[in-house]
């Protein structure tokens, strides 16, 4: 009982894979250690610099994270003068997070109770690379708390009060049709019942998970939806729309509490 409290406390429960089998992973998944991700082509692979440094990892990464700050001070100040659209601002912050912060990620070593702040340095478990990015990227969060809650809670908290949309169905064919139905280009947040979390990608009409895996390559990677393992093994699922979602992104551009 003490040791199951004390993995309750360090968020270690909202993950728990069932069986640990290989996956075909598609070829945009890292499986090399330390990528930074160059250039992305979502009708084929990735291009990647790999670099062996780790201070430069971090290095990188911490600027990554100055330039979100700055892109958000710029983007306030554009939409008081009238210079740019709220539109600007959804398609601004989806490309920072997906195309600057979340590509230091890749190839990350998942673990259970994996909570490194640092790409690349330690191990990171599914929710804490949700939290871990979303506060990095600005959006201001406790991370500890918004790791340790189940994924539906999770989804409650990062929706500000926008719709969550239920997924339920009894094959992985039906619950892909229903997804793609229910989202436009952008990306959102995915929770797999009570067992898994990531993020979900609609660029150029094709979903894409974005996710610390538990399977094959056993770290953080993006994958087609349709051929995940992890998503073959769930029925359920809770969608929030992060890059549609007005409430979210106004509280990132005023710098106001999330959670």
């Amino acid at each position: 009982m003490l040791l199951f409290s004390l993995l309750l406390t360090l968020g270690f429960t909202n993950e728990i894979p069932t069986k640990i089998e290989v996956v075909a992973v598609y070829p945009m998944a890292a499986e090399k250690p330390l990528p930074v991700l160059k250039s992305r082509d979502f009708k084929g692979t990735v291009n990647f610099d790999y670099k062996t440094d780790l201070d430069s990892i971090a290095e990188s990464y911490a600027n990554s994270k100055v330039d979100a700050g700055e892109l958000r001070l710029r983007l306030k100040e554009g939409l008081r003068l009238g210079t740019i659209s709220f539109d600007n601002i959804k398609t601004e912050f989806t490309n920072q997070l997906v195309d600057k912060i979340i590509p230091h990620w890749y190839g990350t070593p998942w673990s259970f109770g994996g909570h490194t702040t640092i790409p690349n340095q330690g191990k990171i478990a599914c929710g804490y690379f949700i939290s871990t990015t979303l506060r990095d990227m600005g959006i201001k969060l406790n991370r500890f708390t918004l790791a340790q809650k189940s994924p539906l809670d999770e989804a409650k908290m990062i929706s500000c009060g926008s719709v969550i949309n239920k997924v339920v169905q009894d094959t992985p064919e039906k619950a892909f049709e229903e997804i793609d139905s229910l989202t436009k280009e952008g990306l959102y947040f995915i929770g797999f019942d009570e067992g898994h979390v990531g993020y979900l990608l609609k660029r150029e009409g094709e979903l894409f998970l974005i996710h610390s895996n538990y399977l094959n390559p056993v770290s953080v990677c993006m994958e087609t939806l349709k051929e995940s393992r992890v998503f073959k093994r769930f029925t359920k699922f809770h969608l929030v729309d992060i890059s549609h979602n007005d409430t979210l992104l106004q509280r990132w551009l005023d710098n106001g509490n999330v959670l």
